[in-house]
């Protein structure tokens, strides 16, 4: 016969449904993929912070040498695309944050607040798109100067 001793811990140890251990647990594991996407949201800004840096360098070079004109406004235009990226890219971690913090505070507080996360994430979302779409258009600005080059 168990003795009472191993009875209470086993009652101790399997939380109840409604249990703030269980809630902690949900959100943690609700929150999971979030944090993994700001990860790579966070090499998605240190990619494009390193393109802008190089940029810069780049018209400081030209400016000094005074020469193409043409490649200072290609630069230029390079410049303001990158900065819209960081831009829109920052929008989608703070977003992505916001759910991280409603999806604790809907499993702690076992509260639905499902219509307040999806519309979050999917905003997260299309900022993200956007800021890549951004990316993109840089890359093909800075693919035409390669080839005006040469």
């Amino acid at each position: 016969m168990p003795s009472i001793g191993v009875a209470l811990l086993a009652v101790i140890s399997t939380p109840g449904a409604g249990s703030p251990v269980l809630g902690l647990a949900k959100a943690i594991q609700l929150s999971v993929a979030p944090v993994f996407l700001l990860t790579a949201i966070a090499g998605v800004l240190g990619v494009i912070s390193n393109r802008l840096a190089r940029v810069l360098d780049r018209a400081r070079d030209t400016s000094v040498q005074a020469s193409d004109s043409q490649e200072l406004l290609l630069l230029r235009r390079r410049m303001v695309l990158l900065s819209r990226a960081i831009e829109t890219v920052t929008v989608t971690g703070v977003l992505v944050s916001a759910v991280v913090a409603v999806t604790f505070i809907s499993a702690i507080a076992v509260i639905d607040l499902a219509a307040i996360v999806v519309p979050l994430f999917v905003t997260a979302m299309l900022a993200l798109m956007l800021g890549l779409v951004l990316l993109l258009l840089d890359t093909r600005v800075a693919s035409r100067m390669i080839r005006r080059r040469f």
